[in-house]
């Protein structure tokens, strides 16, 4: 796969890989999306808008310059944004690949950090030289203005060009609680969601706080994803019930809806609503209680998001499909092209007690 280094969410020739419930791979048009879904189906997007959450300033104990990525908070309440889990990094930015970025200085607890307007305590280091929780002084209207003025969007090597918020905010864009954009949500337009109506499906969206992607180092990228807030709001659990009842699809898009519905999902097949934090790895090994498809994008398979898309269909599988998207040199990361993938009808069983017969035929 090459690397898209544009940032166009929704290129005319972007591509999507299907895989279907037997494993049988087809090309289409992402812009064909809503001709794959089917009348009583249900699509679920991540609403969540992206923060601002790249911060460059000064370590004060040193005065050395460094980056902050924020990456993971306890919820998704604007008023609780005083502590954030983030990755530190030394002088540079990033035009450098992240693995290749230099150290911060030395990071204890007690550290004060100077970040434009913005000023933070590092409160405890997370078992790693980079990886610490820190608080931000102020009241939250006031760390939100910082970080709107100062912060600028997570962003790697493969873009060239500084992304600006707008890059990185999906069409349904709503509380700003990602650290990266839910970047599935990319596919979605207005006049896909008509046509997603017109065919008899419908539409609904959950709050996920979308994690980093990459750290730049193996033993963090080994921890993620991180657990991440989510909501789920009562309109959307009522529509995984009316559609498991008729027999249609709950067909997720990107991988955080996936993480927020399986977490919240009950013995009966239903959801849970209000709050939650999605903890743990999705992979192969994962029975699959809610989602029946997901489009998700290309993704490297030493990556997280990968090993969640193990869920749904076999090692096998998947492994024929990375080779088509190698072979077919399909764009990977977050502007690039995007698969469907349907649960393996093998898998399906797992779920027949508690869905409709006509889900699993």
């Amino acid at each position: 796969m090459q690397a898209a280094s544009l940032p166009n969410q929704r290129p005319k020739d972007a591509r999507l890989l299907v895989i279907d419930r037997c494993g049988r791979i087809r090309h289409r048009l992402r812009s064909a999306i809503a001709d794959l879904v089917r009348s009583g189906d249900c699509v679920i997007a991540n609403d969540a808008a992206t923060l601002p959450a790249s911060l460059h300033g000064i370590h004060e104990p040193t005065g050395a310059p460094i980056e902050i990525r924020l990456a993971a908070r306890a919820s998704i309440d604007p008023n609780d944004v005083a502590r954030f889990s983030c990755l530190v990094f030394g002088a540079g930015d990033f035009r450098t690949p992240t693995e290749a970025r230099e150290a911060p200085p030395p990071l204890v607890r007690g550290d004060r950090l100077r970040l434009g307007s913005l000023q933070a305590t590092i409160v405890r280091t997370l078992d790693h030289p980079r990886f610490v929780e820190l608080d931000f002084h102020g009241t939250p209207t006031s760390i939100w203005q910082g970080l709107a003025t100062h912060g600028r969007p997570v962003q790697y090597a493969h873009v060239p060009a500084p992304l600006a918020l707008w890059d990185v905010w999906t069409p349904i864009a709503a509380l700003p609680v990602a650290f990266e954009p839910p970047s599935a949500g990319f596919a979605l337009d207005w006049r896909t969601l008509k046509a997603l109506r017109d065919k008899g499906a419908s539409f609904a969206t959950l709050t996920h706080a979308a994690g980093l992607s990459s750290t730049g180092d193996s033993s963090l990228d080994e921890r993620l994803p991180l657990d991440e807030p989510y909501r789920i709001p009562l309109a959307t659990a009522r529509l995984v019930a009316e559609t498991n009842m008729r027999g249609g699809r709950v067909i997720a898009i990107g991988t955080t809806v996936v993480r927020a519905l399986e977490h919240a999902a009950m013995p009966d097949g239903s959801v849970r609503v209000g709050d939650g934090v999605a903890s743990g790895r999705i992979g192969r090994h994962t029975r699959l209680r809610i989602v029946d498809v997901i489009i998700s994008g290309t993704h490297e398979p030493e990556s997280s998001h990968y090993a969640l898309l193990s869920a749904f269909v076999t090692r096998q599988t998947l492994a024929h499909a990375t080779s088509v998207l190698e072979n077919e040199h399909y764009r990977t990361h977050e502007f690039g092209d995007s698969i469907w993938i349907e649960r393996d009808a093998r898998k399906d069983e797992v779920r027949c007690e508690c869905r409709r017969t006509a889900k699993c035929a």
